[in-house]
């Protein structure tokens, strides 16, 4: 069994798929829109109706949410553990670029190395995490 992240966007997966690959060094191997399906009799054909993003072996699904259906995600978060303080530190000042809300800016705290929370510009909410090792 695998679980991967599925995040919906209003209209700019495409945007923050992109972004997403450049700044996780990914790569998106799925980006599929509504043109010549079903889906495009409802909705805008140029609309994100599956996607996926590939960072380090690990999947990150995502589409675009027709207008009337998006939700801004509430009550969770998607956690990057990352190997070092610099890496950590590099994805976070990538994400706090026009981010929506900082919940924790980047630091130390006892259980890790560097530690934060942020909901980016697309409305992801983010853990970036370089953890202390466990005793």
């Amino acid at each position: 069994m695998k679980v991967n992240p599925y995040l919906n966007f209003p209209g700019t997966c495409r945007e923050a798929l992109e972004f997403y690959a450049d700044v996780l060094d990914g790569e998106i191997t799925a980006m599929m829109t509504a043109e010549g399906t079903p889906a495009e009799a409802d909705v805008d054909p140029a609309l994100i109706i599956h996607a996926c993003l590939v960072v380090d072996g690990f999947k990150i699904m995502a589409s675009d949410a027709p207008a009337s259906m998006y939700v801004e995600p509430q009550g969770t978060y998607v956690l990057l553990s990352v190997d070092g303080v610099e890496e950590a530190e590099r994805i976070y000042a990538a994400f706090e670029e026009g981010a929506k809300s900082i919940e924790m800016p980047i630091q130390e705290t006892f259980w890790a190395h560097r530690f934060a929370m942020i909901t980016d510009r697309y409305g992801t909410p983010w853990m970036i995490s370089h953890d202390k090792p466990y005793e």
